[in-house]
């Protein structure tokens, strides 16, 4: 059998080298362990034969302990199962690790997709003027959340790096030593996090990993485009939502943004004060030795002896630089001067902000804060009247506001949260904090009134960009109506003009995703983009989409920069900016060859598009046509599924959902509400399709694409798919996407609800529909498995499912369990038990799934 090079790569680099360090700590003399090192292999392969054998999984545990233990009963085989799942937690770290240690092998990072590649190309097609051009322009913008996809403790990820420059570097010694002190840490936090913990936690990634790499990036564009220093518009650029997310997270208070604002500026500074040192060891020459001592005297003491003081400013630390760079070209050779040059790409860059603090409310708080200031300032009248009315009436309600006159907490902390933004400017540069971005924007009027709040905080003309993000498909297809009200809106024009003509606009994925199925979210979002985009053309303003990205294709993951280098020329591109969440962050960002390889695609993507694509991307009338037929077909496929009336029962009852609001992950709650009955519009993305992927069923990802391809497929219109298949990157991309879903799902794991008499005809339509989609992208990509186009991504996949088996039989062993006891048909004693069973099996297996949530 054929096995591609990059497969015989990965066995070697990472198969092999996991049973290796696996073997080793396997045998790790533990305390209090016994034998489940021995007893897990055994364990996993009765878990692999027992679900082939359509065995439940409560019958594969009983027959486990009745063959390999004294006695089957709870007190025995529910201990253990706690300590299969600590074991089992470790192994996924090991996996990690070595798979960090190999990224360098297994991605090609001077290939496509890198800087090397696209200057190659420039120069081929004699563009280097063009590229220098284009670069002045774009951007790419990561802005990254802690949106709670990942659980390991700071003390975990520690392990974690150490782990993988040791197996970088083959120490033996070093990895048996880090091992057993993985075997020895705590992964469970036993309190939750709060928002600035959770910061600072993102922050560990800026200072290192995103610092380093962004200069040396930096760096090579400017050496290739020989321009100097992108001044006035940094190519890459940070964003920043942890402190300033205020949407449905009580917990972010005006007090935490502000902390988180400082912290990072403490942390832009400690950086440059580390590269100052290094420096101050080689520029020893005459003039140059004082300036930087100089420098490295005042960022000393903004850092480190200050109490929010600081002792040098931006301006005066890029014009010291600029002396010194000056200096060691005239007079010393240009030594070193390449080292002065990517410090101040940073600065540039980075600022004394280093991450660009967004602040999110939702539309529907802001209509409590209105209606209280409206009252307060004596015109209740406004709120009498409809939305054609408020927009008219709204510049006639005048008067200032301070946030301390209101009792109400949330009317009292969003005034507040305005008011802290301007402080933030005041100490970090605007670049601090100036984006507000508003969730559930459902119409102009919500932007307006978000616009007005700042007047009436007494932030006359601000320096702020104000963010509608649109989410839901019906918002989605008003949202360039929307736009245009704005744009013919006197105030907000004026506004737009003094925020260079340019507006923001974000559109989320996840919602999306959740509100009308996989095909429509995504077709949504890319019809409102092309609409955006015209109407924004016509009133000659630049719009800039920044997309509301989570880890999985449910939520706008995926082959991420394939969909940016995607887009036809109808929609606007001259900025990428996307969020980065959870495991995301440290899966694609978390290393220096990761991030530089991630970051790159991203420029490469954009530039590509900017430079090389012309009106190749473009889909046609009849394109267009198809696609919208397709996510029409598969929308209506699943509104039946959610409407159906087992649809919340089953997630309620048969997956995790319920347990994420128990877990210490994060600083959210898992509803934006807190009412005891679940409702679907409050539930947060990250639950649902998290609990979707605990199940293996990943239905956010692929439910209703088999259905729209079968419909073509049964009236003999195949082939147009078919074709609109090879010839559109978006679409193959779309479809690849959805690919990923699939082959993360394993139905084997919950087939035994087939004979649920509640669930069985609800579980089969899921099953169902996995099937047909399956059968139907494997026969319009010619291929005999998911992935194989991509064999590394296929074989880190199931080599990541069979670790991980032992959890996923557990949780469901353990919900079947509860679900007796609920039944009256267990012994209740137990109840509490099985459910820490199931949690600490949802930690591991969102874990081990990476970008699964």
């Amino acid at each position: 059998m054929y096995t591609s090079p990059q497969s015989e790569q990965f066995h070697q680099q990472v198969w092999s080298k996991y049973h290796l360090y696996n073997s080793v700590f396997i045998t790790l003399p533990f305390d209090a362990i016994d034998n489940t090192g021995a007893l897990l292999p055994l364990f996993n392969e009765a878990c692999a034969k027992g679900l082939q054998q359509q065995m439940t999984p409560q019958a594969i545990v009983t027959a486990f302990a009745t063959k390999y233990l004294e006695r089957s009963d709870a007190e025995t085989v529910v201990p253990l199962l706690f300590r299969f799942i600590q074991y089992v937690e470790r192994q996924i770290v090991l996996f990690d690790a070595i798979e960090d240690a190999a990224f360098a092998s297994l991605n090609n990072l001077e290939g496509t997709g890198s800087l090397r590649e696209i200057k190659e190309r420039c120069d081929t097609a004699e563009r280097q003027q063009h590229l220098q051009e284009f670069l002045q322009r774009f951007r790419v913008r990561t802005v990254l959340t802690a949106h709670p996809t990942q659980f390991y403790p700071g003390a975990v990820l520690g392990i974690i790096t150490d782990l993988t420059e040791a197996l970088r570097n083959n120490d033996l010694h070093q990895i048996k030593q880090l091992l057993a002190q993985l075997g020895k840490t705590r992964f469970i936090k036993k309190e939750k996090p709060t928002p600035y913990d959770e910061a600072v936690s993102l922050i560990w990634y800026l200072e290192n990993v995103f610092y380093n790499t962004t200069g040396l990036i930096l760096q090579h564009l400017n050496s290739t485009s020989n321009t100097s220093d992108f001044q006035g518009q940094p190519v890459i650029q940070l964003g920043f939502w942890q402190g300033g997310d205020r949407d449905g997270n009580p917990f972010v208070t005006p007090e935490i943004t502000g902390q988180v604002a400082q912290r990072l500026r403490t942390s832009i500074l400690k950086c440059y004060y580390t590269d100052i040192r290094k420096l101050k060891r080689k520029l020893t020459f005459t003039e140059v030795d004082v300036i930087v001592a100089k420098i490295e005297h005042q960022l000393y003491r903004s850092v480190f002896y200050s109490q929010g003081e600081l002792y040098i400013g931006l301006s005066e630390l890029i014009a010291d630089l600029q002396v010194i760079k000056a200096l060691l070209i005239d007079k010393h050779q240009a030594l070193y001067v390449d080292e002065v040059q990517e410090l101040l790409c940073k600065v540039h860059t980075f600022g004394f902000h280093f991450a660009t603090l967004d602040i999110r409310q939702n539309s529907a708080i802001h209509n409590q804060v209105v209606a209280a200031v409206v009252r307060y300032l004596g015109q209740p009248s406004y709120l009498e009247g409809d939305e054609k009315s408020k927009i008219n009436q709204l510049p006639a309600v005048q008067g200032k506001v301070e946030s301390s006159a209101f009792e109400s907490p949330i009317v009292m902390q969003t005034l507040a949260s305005i008011e802290v933004m301007q402080t933030i400017q005041n100490q970090n540069g605007e670049l601090g904090c100036n984006r507000y971005i508003i969730s559930n924007n459902e119409s102009a009027l919500n932007v307006l009134e978000t616009l007005a709040m700042f007047r009436w905080v007494g932030w006359e003309n601000p320096s702020v960009d104000i963010v509608p993000l649109f989410e839901s498909v019906d918002d989605l297809q008003q949202a360039a109506a929307i736009m245009e009200q704005l744009y013919q809106h006197p105030e907000y024009r004026e506004h737009l003009e003094r925020r260079s003509k340019t507006q923001t606009v974000m559109l989320g994925f996840s919602d999306g995703t959740k509100d009308g199925g996989y095909l429509m979210a995504n077709w949504s979002i890319f019809k409102a983009k092309e609409a955006i985009t015209a109407m924004s053309r016509k009133y000659g303003i630049e719009v800039v989409f920044f997309d509301g990205r989570g880890g999985p294709p449910a939520r706008g993951g995926g082959k991420t920069h394939k969909f940016y280098a995607s887009l036809g020329s109808g929609i606007e591109h001259k900025e990428i900016q996307l969020t980065v969440q959870g495991q995301t962050i440290s899966s694609n960002f978390g290393t220096p060859d990761s991030c530089r390889f991630n970051l790159e695609n991203l420029v490469s993507a954009g530039i590509s598009n900017g430079l090389f694509a012309k009106k190749e991307n473009d889909l046609t009338v009849a394109d267009q046509a198809i696609i919208d037929e397709l996510a029409q077909v598969g929308y209506e496929k699943y509104l039946s599924f959610k409407n159906h009336p087992q649809f919340i029962p089953y997630l309620e009852h048969r997956s995790t959902l319920n347990y994420y609001a128990k877990t210490n992950i994060g600083s959210r709650p898992a509803k934006r509400k807190a009412a005891d009955q679940l409702d679907f519009a409050d539930l947060r993305a990250i639950p649902f399709v998290g609990s979707w992927s605990q199940m293996k069923q990943n239905v956010p990802g692929f439910f209703g694409v088999g259905t729209a391809l079968d419909a073509f497929d049964k009236v003999g219109r195949w082939g147009e798919v078919q074709a609109l298949y090879q010839h559109s990157l978006f679409f193959r991309t779309l479809l690849e996407n959805s690919m990923m879903a699939l082959a993360k799902s394993f139905f084997p794991l919950t087939q035994y609800l087939q004979h649920d008499p509640e669930f069985g005809s609800f579980w089969e339509s899921i099953h169902e529909e996995f099937l047909l989609t399956k059968k139907l992208l494997l026969k319009i990509a010619g291929h005999h498995e998911l992935m194989e186009n991509y064999p590394e991504g296929i074989a880190s996949i199931k080599m990541r499912e069979a670790i991980v088996l032992p959890l996923l039989v557990i949780q469901q062993f353990a919900l079947m369990q509860i679900q007796q006891i609920k039944q009256g048909k267990g012994d209740a004693a137990w109840l509490d038990t099985y459910e820490k069973l199931v949690i600490r099996s949802l930690f591991g297996n969102t874990n081990a799934s990476r970008n699964s949530a």
